[in-house]
């Protein structure tokens, strides 16, 4: 497929991939995912109808992007069907946008979001350098910002910031619990790409103990509070 939809530089739509071009018809599938129609589609692959049934669907190529369109009638892209998380009550959840809001957060340098079988999400979280040596020299002249990631105020600081995200997200699009990893995601670890963009299967792969974690930490906790009994603490940099 060329080129399917064009924002026009005397009529911009800001947030948005714009309107389709000429005879383009766009429309979203009932899993959110852009279908693609018009003569720029291919007909499909040489002597390969398997191949030409994956990526056709009664003549409209599935985009495998995830989008919306809006009042306006411009195209908004959300993110990839790969990507998507299915919670185990069956919600669909595309974690890109989510990600996004919680990287332009003062503290946070990367997020990766993680619940698909689980019924609400959970983060992984890397913060941002600069803004934990600040704090760090706030809390006082010998704290190290190394050793900050399990810090109580910076753990209430990134709270803070989660909270603020999940104020513009709907109930099942939400952070309830997080954890902050005590280094950075790495392209040398084979955990970005080359141009910096998270590895999903890896990252959930490497660090799955950690995501699994927060669940069964929030089972305890429910557990302990029906019991009445004490929760010990999780580990610094491990989750809340």
């Amino acid at each position: 497929c060329a080129a399917a939809t064009l924002n026009r530089p005397a009529d911009p739509h800001y947030g948005t991939v714009g309107r389709p071009l000429p005879g383009t018809h766009i429309e979203i599938a009932p899993d959110g995912e852009i279908l693609i129609a018009g003569p720029q589609v291919f007909a499909g692959y040489l002597k390969d109808p398997a191949a030409t049934a994956a990526a056709l669907h009664e003549g409209r190529l599935r985009s495998g992007d995830l989008g919306a369109i809006t009042d306006a009638g411009t195209l908004t892209v959300t993110g990839r069907k790969k990507d998507l998380i299915v919670t185990s009550s069956g919600k669909n959840v595309a974690p890109v946008n989510i990600e996004s809001a919680l990287r332009d957060t003062r503290w946070i340098s990367e997020a990766v979001v993680y619940g698909d079988n689980h019924p609400y999400l959970v983060a992984l979280l890397t913060l941002e350098r600069d803004e934990l040596a600040r704090l760090a020299r706030r809390l006082g002249p010998r704290r190290d910002p190394a050793g900050m990631f399990g810090h109580r105020a910076v753990r209430e600081a990134v709270q803070a910031a989660v909270d603020d995200v999940n104020a513009n997200f709907a109930p099942i699009e939400q952070i309830k619990r997080f954890a902050i990893l005590d280094h950075d995601l790495t392209q040398s670890a084979g955990e970005l790409t080359p141009t910096l963009k998270v590895k999903r299967a890896v990252v959930y792969d490497r660090y799955r103990d950690i995501f699994e974690g927060l669940y069964r930490t929030a089972a305890a906790a429910d557990a302990a509070t029906s019991a009445g009994t004490a929760v010990p603490t999780a580990a610094p940099g491990t989750g809340p």
